[in-house]
């Protein structure tokens, strides 16, 4: 299996996907070049039917399926896809847009001029040949390429264990290097990037980084950053449009239109009013509209950075040398190309001094011939045939075989006097000529001239102008905020289930009555916020969420919105207990979090930062030893210098009070210190902020409440175990649910059950009881069920 995927991939290394260093064509695309100009199918002649060459290529040189010979003929006819097209094409061969072409069936096709320059002096053994796959007649192993191909029109491919990318380049910059190092063989990389001065793409577009052509063209590896071509212009009434003129090579334009107005359409930013794709017959246009007032650098910066109006191109120069996949530097590229010009040059001078000797040899025998006419004629009819003429006059007249056999054949009218001048004349050009061959064999400096001179014909012929602008630096891309995020006031809530919406003010104070809640679900946090601001929730099992208010579902009020489980993977019996919003994310304060199983801690709103990954994964701000533990509470404390006091009280009725500095600050995945001292199977239920004056209400499973002034409760240290505030029963005793600081005793407070049931309450109706008294029974828990939690009645946002 070894041996046979050996001979696989040295099969499709050489023989399928990867250029030759020489001709900068791969075999395929080889094989279309020889039959179409083997056809006569050149571009002095009328167009000829796709598939009549395709059918040709397969039939005789390329033993594979007719769609990879035609998409490598369609390929070589695309002008946006190779920077000097080697075929010309009739009829549809695709588009900037993805299109396929045309099938072949429909479409014409000849060689363009500069192949000429590709096959040039084919014919004079300037090349390798070898048997094709059936042994019927003779394919060339390289074109003789009378340009540099390999630059001019780069190559991309993927072979196995091997990929190439050679983005292509100027051929007038191309040939000007290859002159230039002809004289000066030990040129340096920085001589030879005076004339190549980067890739020249031809859709255009503008290269950045020096550095990394730089690298490229010394490693055969590097990385640039290819820009559209923009402009902003100014429209009525304070608008203005980007126009796009140029983009970067090998993107799908339809794809690149289709993504700009996504990001329209999902408002991934506000201020582009319309996409548009005006591209006709004369170039390149796509035209995105923006809104009144905005920042059009900031859109343009996000576009470069969000869709394919910038991308990166990496240099992966690979190419086929003497049978050997190499990466090559852009002097390497140069000095086989100029080595190979060489070669050519040489063996067709060498071709055309055989063919002007052997002529001269004929001349000589024909002048020699018709100095002696009359005993040459009486020879030839004293001869038996035409092979006894032959023999005859080679016996009697020293004429070699060859020059007898040309006096044989030679007619009669030729034998006027002026056509003995002519031949003379030709003998003396003949002698020219073959001097000239001479000179050029064996002097290396004259046959440089020769190749100078045809590459300097050969650049004045099909030089021109730059496309691709090369800028030394690539551009930082800063996208301010205020241009990805609206400033825009919305309301926010997230509901006891999960769900979380944004909606606009209009859409809240259009129907108020209406949450779009299911009836047993309701609001724990609702607020007026800015679109800028940040969402903190944290879960009852040491999870937090974050969300930028912007990033929120933005739904009608009267939806329910996205629940939070859609995007990140909460526990069924997971809920949020927490839910705070900030204006930025570099506040000073610290979280205080505190745990059923009697620990807590402050951690730094710093610790808490989100990371890249918020929007699928939470993040752990507390880390708790058991599965079924749960965090209680958790408060922002924007300067814990000022927080006050702390109030623990514990499901069996204890209670405890100190200060914060007690407290330390620890990281986001500890546990924390204890905060009291837990007996049995005693849970902390709540802790709340207090002071002196505080009072809070408290709530008992069986439906008893009581309000308490927190001075009752002394004052001591953390990890005590605290003093009762309940009376204990002999059977059926109270144990607290959940207690709230009461902030003002005419606001009314909400005790919910696990009936979905709301009660009400108004502490003033109520006195202060003392710390031994179970407080007075408001929840008739055989009918309204037991209580889960005690709040503050939410009131109606103040809309500002």
């Amino acid at each position: 299996m070894g041996e046979r995927f050996s001979r696989y991939s040295r099969s499709i290394i050489q023989e399928r996907a990867l250029p030759d260093i020489r001709d900068g064509l791969k075999p395929v695309q080889r094989r279309i070049l020889y039959a179409m100009n083997k056809d006569g199918n050149t571009f002095d002649k009328a167009f000829r039917k796709s598939a009549k060459s395709v059918g040709n290529v397969m039939g005789n040189f390329h033993p594979h399926g007719d769609s990879s010979i035609y998409e490598a003929l369609v390929r070589m006819s695309q002008d946006w896809k190779v920077r000097e097209p080697l075929i010309q094409m009739h009829g549809n061969n695709g588009s900037m847009d993805g299109d396929p072409p045309a099938a072949m069936r429909y479409t014409e096709a000849r060689l363009s001029k500069i192949s000429s320059e590709m096959l040039r002096d084919i014919d004079k053994d300037t090349v390798d040949w070898v048997l094709n796959f059936d042994d019927t007649e003779y394919e060339p192993t390289v074109l003789p390429s009378r340009f540099p191909n390999l630059l001019v029109n780069g190559s991309t491919g993927i072979s196995a264990g091997y990929a190439t990318d050679i983005p292509p380049h100027n051929l007038g910059e191309v040939i000007d290097a290859i002159l230039y190092l002809q004289k000066h063989p030990d040129a340096t990389l920085d001589d030879l990037m005076q004339f190549v001065k980067g890739p020249d793409f031809p859709t255009g577009a503008i290269v950045q980084g020096i550095d990394g052509i730089k690298k490229a063209y010394e490693t055969g590896h590097g990385k640039i950053m290819v820009r559209s071509r923009t402009s902003i212009e100014p429209l009525k009434g304070n608008k203005s449009q980007i126009v796009i003129t140029e983009i970067p090579y090998e993107v799908n334009k339809a794809q690149l239109v289709k993504r700009m107005d996504e990001i329209r359409l999902n408002k991934k930013i506000e201020g582009i009013a319309e996409v548009r794709d005006q591209s006709d017959r004369n170039g390149l246009s796509i035209v995105v509209e923006l809104k009144r007032d905005v920042d059009s650098t900031g859109i343009l910066n996000y576009l470069f950075k969000n869709t394919d109006l910038q991308v990166s191109y990496n240099f992966n120069m690979v190419a086929i040398d003497h049978m050997r996949p190499e990466r090559l530097s852009l002097k390497r590229i140069l000095t086989s190309y100029l080595e190979f010009q060489q070669q050519v040059i040489e063996k067709r001078t060498t071709f055309n001094l055989k063919k002007a000797q052997e002529r001269q040899h004929i001349v000589l025998g024909l002048i020699k011939a018709l100095s002696i006419l009359d005993k040459v004629i009486k020879t030839i009819r004293a001869s038996k045939n035409r092979k006894d003429a032959r023999d005859n006059l080679v016996k009697e007249y020293d004429f070699s075989e060859k020059q007898a056999d040309a006096i044989v054949a030679l007619q009669l009218y030729r034998l006027t006097n002026t056509d003995v001048t002519q031949l003379e004349n030709e003998s003396k050009q003949l002698s020219e000529q073959i001097a000239e061959f001479e000179k050029i064999l064996n002097n290396p400096t004259e046959l440089n001239r020769v190749l100078s001179k045809e590459l300097r014909q050969l650049a004045k012929t099909y030089r021109n102008p730059r496309r691709t602008e090369i800028q030394s630096q690539v551009s930082n891309i800063k996208i301010n905020t205020d241009v990805l995020i609206p400033d825009e006031d919305v309301v926010v809530m997230v509901s006891h289930d999960g769900y979380i919406k944004r909606s606009s003010i209009r859409s809240y104070k259009a129907s108020t009555s209406e949450s779009g809640l299911k009836d047993e679900d309701y609001p724990i946090f609702m607020e007026q916020l800015n679109a800028r601001d940040h969402l903190f929730m944290f879960t009852s099992k040491g999870n937090l969420i974050y969300r930028p208010v912007y990033e929120i579902a933005d739904v009608k009020w009267k939806d329910t919105g996205e629940h939070i489980s859609q995007t990140i993977g909460l526990d069924n019996d997971e809920e949020i207990i927490g839910t705070f919003a900030f204006n930025s994310l570099k506040e000073p304060g610290n979280f205080l979090i505190t745990t059923d199983e009697g620990h807590i801690k402050q951690t730094a709103f710093a610790d808490l930062k989100p990371g890249r990954t918020y929007k699928k994964h939470a993040y752990m701000y507390e880390k708790l030893k058991n599965a079924d533990s749960r965090v209680v509470s958790v408060d922002y404390l924007s300067d814990p210098e000022e927080a006050g006091q702390l109030l623990l009280i514990s499901k069996n009725g204890l209670a405890l009070r100190y200060t914060l500095p007690e407290v330390p600050v620890n990281g986001s995945r500890t546990t924390g210190v204890k905060s009291m001292d837990l007996r049995g199977d005693d849970k902390v239920i709540n802790l709340q902020l207090v002071n002196e004056d505080s009072i809070v209400a408290i709530v008992t499973q069986r439906g008893a409440f009581k309000k308490l002034a927190v001075k009752e409760i002394p004052v001591t240290s953390r990890a005590r175990k605290g003093v009762m505030i309940l009376r204990e029963l002999k059977s059926n005793s109270h144990r607290v649910i959940d207690f709230e600081t009461i902030a003002d005793e005419h606001s009314p407070l909400e005790i919910l059950t696990d009936r979905k049931r709301v009660h009400d309450i108004l502490p003033s109706e109520f006195s202060i009881g003392g710390r031994y008294s179970n407080g007075s029974f408001v929840v008739d828990v055989e009918t309204e069920g037991v209580p889960t939690k005690i709040r503050q009645k939410p009131s109606e946002i103040s809309i500002n």
